[in-house]
């Protein structure tokens, strides 16, 4: 395969024997390419800022700089790059801390390696990928977000009717094929829809903007088709 078709990974972990573990598991997948190592969130920054991986891999509990932390700073760099948290943490507030951080990917450490191969696959086209167990942990904060909001008037959100219907697909994990098959639009149009609803509503990624839209009330989530993770999928 093309160097330029391959997915660039940083793998980033304050443990050497855990980042070894996952360039020895990646380096013989197709399609997937790590192109360096950290050892803590302020070398993530350094790395992400000068190899431009299009997934970074990244721990939560590290010296110097917290995942969280250096989260926040890589993807104000680089608004496109797809960050997964791989973890042992599942407590509510790392995982708020870092899908709000601007983490689309969240894996506990016992996931098997078909499963971090999917989420870094799913995360570079623009997906989310979420393990079970923390699943129903975000849903119940995407729940919260919701309660007691109404629904706004288009002058407040200034989201068409077709952009509504694209947004309420995107929360419910739809990929850019599905939503365009499920509207009858061809993905590029789709393509569209969703960079403009990025922008109308200030989202980094799809689940900024999915949150987004519940805390607006532009969605129910009583109302949302939600699978967030399909293991056997």
């Amino acid at each position: 395969m093309d160097s330029q078709d391959m997915i660039k990974v940083l793998i980033v972990d304050d443990h050497c024997v855990v980042r070894e573990g996952i360039s020895s598991i990646l380096s013989i997948v197709d399609g997937i390419e790590v192109v360096g190592e950290a050892k803590d969130g302020q070398e993530a920054i350094e790395q992400a800022r000068e190899l431009l991986p299009d997934v970074v891999l990244i721990d939560i509990s590290m010296p110097r700089m917290d995942g969280v932390a250096a989260t926040r700073a890589i993807k104000n760099e680089h608004p496109h790059m797809g960050i997964v948290a791989l973890t042992m943490y599942e407590e509510d507030q790392y995982i708020y801390d870092m899908i709000r951080g601007g983490a689309t990917g969240y894996l506990l450490k016992n996931t098997d390696s078909s499963e971090l191969i999917k989420a870094i696959q799913a995360v570079f086209r623009g997906e989310s990928m979420i393990n079970p167990s923390v699943a129903s942990k975000i849903l119940s904060e995407f729940s919260q977000l919701s309660e007691g909001k109404g629904r706004r008037t288009r002058s407040d959100h200034d989201l068409t009717d077709r952009e509504l219907s694209v947004i309420r697909l995107l929360a419910e994990g739809k990929t850019n094929k599905e939503i365009a098959n499920a509207l009858d639009l061809s993905e590029k149009t789709v393509k569209n829809h969703v960079r403009n609803i990025f922008h109308k509503l200030h989202a980094y990624d799809r689940t900024h903007a999915a949150m987004l839209a519940l805390r607006k009330g532009l969605i129910d989530l009583d109302e949302l088709d939600v699978t967030p993770y399909d293991s056997e999928s």
